[in-house]
Order: structure tokens, then C-alpha cells, then sequence
């Protein structure tokens, strides 16, 4: 493509600096278009309005709108070479998959919980967000967008999964993961090595809002993890960096402080993945699990029972030393309950 790739989102979307945040560090030209105003008019609309819109072309040339990260990073891998964020050894590859979607999906119901369950996010979130869909409007007005935009986020918890059950199970698990993370950078860099994979972009992505938006999830953070809010301003804009194939960790000699993050991945995210995939099978109308011996209600997510279906795939295309990489590093994790026959 040799025009810059054009995309549209707002700074409050975790997913949006999450690609942001790609696009610097592999040095792909772009353009972001703010999400109203007249530079998207003309532009094709997608299926699902989120955050970010990439508008790049299809397969017969047409420009189209695509909005899911994961899918749109590994497009880039194949349309731009070099700095690479998909390790070439398939196992690191495998467990980059996962780190991302466990950020994608389950860190991300912190940043939502956290949001819209306490008064002072709520109200900062309110006041904040609209301004990024355009602030030179009356004070009236900008105050009526912050209402409705709040009541209808906090309406959507319900798909998250943050009620009053499952808050403290959130709050606990984010806690576990910042003290995790932070003992791992002390010693490196990145989780799986001295570069960044896709996995590091995604959790990013999340602690934009919970490290350096959200009050409550900043005091959090900022307290339990020094380094992990560092961490999150150093990641904005990688295109500095100089990746080496050496950077990467030796999948048959990780280091210890990956087991203690693979095994929050595990004792949280899930058991919740595999209720919901459950749920949505069944047609079910409530996923119901436990998570550390807590009770965790949500309504069911269709979206992320195909995640999960996504993870088995590439887990089942493991072959001989990937494969049993991987599953020596997540035994003991209950990241292999994912993986599990029947499960």
C-alpha cells in the first residue's frame, strides 16, 4: 500500500492505542482520523461501529472497514516485512496468541469495571469522552452526551461481566496480574523477551485507561506496580527500538517470571472462557463459573466463544517440539484447561 493506511478511533479506546502503538513501533506510515468530522465522509461504514476503523482495501481492491485488532495485525504482518511482532519459533508464537486475547478479552472487563462502577470514573469518563467526538459544542450540550454516553456504557456491563458478584473477582485478578508483571520487569523489558510481541501491545492497550486515564485503576496501579505505569508511557511509541531475532526468550528456558503470569492467564480468564463458550453452545441465557472459589455471572458472548475456538485451533496446529513446549509451559498454569479434551 503506498498510501498511508488511514483509521479512525479515540483516545478513551484501549483497542485504538493498542493499533496506534503497532503502526509506530513497525513504522508504517499512517493516517488517524478522529472519530467524527469531515474526514470520514465518503468512507465506507463497518458492520459493527467500534474502535478502531481501519479502512483498507479487500480482496478485489474496494476499501472496506475492518474493525477487529488481532486479525488486523496479523494482515499487516503479511503486507509489511520486518520488525515483526509474531516470534518465528511457533511455541512463542502460540503463547503470544494467548497473552494477547487474555488482554483483549479479560483484562479489558477491568478497564470497563473500573469505568462505569465508581463515581469518580464515572464522572470523568463523562465529561472526557465526548470531547473526543468534538468539545466545540455548548456546555449544555456536552453535558447531555456525557450523560447518555454514560448510561448506555454502563447498560453494556451486563456483556462485560462486571456486576456486583464478579466486581471483587475483577479487581482481585487485575491486582494478581500487576504484581506478576511487575516482578517480571524487573528483569525484562517485554513478556516474552527484549522486543514486543503482539501480546505486549494488547495489554498496552488496556493499561492506557487502567494506568493513565481511569482515577481508580491509576491509584491501583500506581501503587501496587511503579514499573508497570512506566512501562505503559515507554510503549506509546516504540519506532526507536531495534529488535534483534536474539531478543527473543528461549521457549525450552523461560524465564521464571512468565509461569506466575501464564498462571493468573489461568486461574481467571479461563475458567470464564470455557463457562461462556459452554453458555453459548448450550444457548444458555447466564454463563455461570468460579473463578479462585468465587461465583462469576454474566450474560453469555458469543464474540468470545470464537476467540476461544481461534486459541484451539492454533494450539491443535502445535506439532512436535512447539507442541510440547507449550504444553510444559502451561501445565500446571490452568491455562491447559483450554486445551483439554472436552473441555
Amino acid at each position: 500500500m503506498k498510501d498511508p493506511i488511514a483509521l479512525s478511533g479515540a483516545p478513551g479506546s484501549p483497542y485504538t492505542r493498542k493499533m496506534l502503538a503497532v503502526l509506530r513501533y513497525r513504522r508504517i506510515p499512517y493516517r488517524f482520523l478522529p472519530p467524527s468530522g469531515p474526514a470520514l465522509a465518503g468512507l465506507p461504514q463497518p458492520k459493527v461501529s467500534l474502535l478502531p476503523t481501519f479502512y483498507l482495501p479487500d480482496e478485489n481492491g474496494e476499501l472496506t472497514a475492518v474493525t477487529d485488532s488481532s486479525p488486523i495485525i496479523r494482515r499487516l504482518e503479511r503486507e509489511h516485512g520486518g520488525r515483526s511482532l509474531i516470534p518465528d519459533d511457533p511455541a512463542l508464537a502460540f503463547l503470544d496468541e494467548l497473552i494477547e486475547d487474555y488482554a483483549d478479552e479479560w483484562l479489558t472487563k477491568a478497564m470497563f469495571h473500573y469505568r462505569w462502577a465508581y463515581e469518580a470514573d464515572i464522572a470523568k469518563s463523562a465529561a472526557i469522552l465526548p470531547c473526543w467526538r468534538g468539545f466545540c459544542v455548548p456546555d449544555e450540550e456536552l453535558a447531555e452526551r456525557g450523560r447518555h454516553f454514560a448510561e448506555r456504557q454502563i447498560g453494556r456491563l451486563r456483556y462485560v461481566g462486571s456486576n456486583p458478584t464478579t466486581g471483587p473477582v475483577i479487581e482481585a485478578s487485575y491486582r494478581r496480574f500487576l504484581e506478576a508483571f511487575e516482578a517480571h520487569l524487573r528483569h525484562w523489558p517485554y513478556l516474552l523477551g527484549r522486543r514486543p510481541g503482539a501480546g505486549d501491545f494488547a495489554i498496552y492497550g488496556q493499561l492506557t485507561q487502567l494506568a493513565a486515564f481511569d482515577p481508580t485503576p491509576m491509584a491501583v496501579t500506581l501503587q501496587a506496580a511503579p514499573r508497570v505505569s512506566a512501562w505503559v508511557g515507554l510503549m506509546e511509541d516504540l519506532s526507536g527500538l531495534e529488535p534483534d531475532g536474539a531478543d527473543w526468550i528461549d521457549p525450552a528456558h523461560p524465564p521464571p517470571t512468565l509461569k506466575p503470569l501464564l498462571t493468573e492467564i489461568g486461574r481467571a480468564y479461563a475458567p470464564v472462557m470455557l463457562a461462556n463458550a459452554r453458555a453459548v453452545m448450550a444457548g444458555d441465557a447466564e454463563v455461570q463459573a468460579s473463578v479462585d472459589g468465587q461465583p462469576w455471572t454474566q450474560q453469555p458472548f458469543p464474540y468470545q466463544a470464537k476467540c476461544l475456538r481461534w486459541l484451539r485451533d492454533s494450539h491443535a496446529g502445535l506439532a512436535g517440539e512447539a507442541r510440547v513446549a507449550v504444553d510444559a509451559l502451561l501445565a500446571g498454569t490452568g491455562c491447559e484447561t483450554l486445551f483439554a479434551p472436552g473441555a
